[in-house]
């Protein structure tokens, strides 16, 4: 029997080949979606990848069940704004709230004076705004990026500010 029990933690410089790994893994349903082999999370290299981890004004958090990486969203953080992206989660673990998890396991690591969440999603990723609008993002815009349509969403953040962590089911 394995262990259930999920961590969260930082994505350091030594996870780079697993969170490459569970991204790729992650996101070939979206490039299938798209019929798009080529969307960002497929094509960025390792170098690039720990370029990104290396920056100050982007924190990688990932979800462990034992050793395992089985999920990990990116923030980058500018003035009071905060933007999620590349939000994976390993193909056999979808489905079970672990991408819910993310959304919120990311706020105590954001600064105090973040007053807005925002995320975008392929426009036709039904299950990904699903997610995103049930807990509380709203859709603002659409922006096209070459052939692929992105639906951004905003999360205003209450009176507390970052450090207050919505109560989970």
């Amino acid at each position: 029997m394995s262990n259930t029990t999920t961590t969260i933690a930082l994505v350091e410089d030594k996870h780079a080949g697993e969170l490459l790994t569970l991204r790729r893994a992650a996101f070939v349903t979206e490039a299938q979606l798209y019929d798009d082999p080529h969307i960002p999370p497929l094509t960025q290299t390792l170098t690039e990848l720990r370029e990104d981890l290396a920056r100050d004004d982007v924190v990688t958090i990932g979800a462990w069940e034992g050793h395992r990486m089985i999920g990990s969203v990116r923030v980058e953080i500018e003035d009071e704004k905060a933007t999620l992206g590349r939000l994976a989660v390993a193909p056999d673990k979808q489905g079970r709230g672990i991408g819910t998890e993310m959304l919120f396991a990311v706020l105590p690591f954001l600064p105090e004076q973040t007053k807005e969440i925002w995320v975008f999603t392929g426009k036709d990723s039904k299950q990904n705004l699903a997610m995103y609008t049930k807990h509380g993002y709203e859709e603002q815009y659409d922006k096209a990026a070459g052939d692929l349509t992105y639906t951004y969403l905003r999360r205003v953040l209450g009176a507390a500010g970052a450090q207050s962590v919505p109560q989970q089911k």
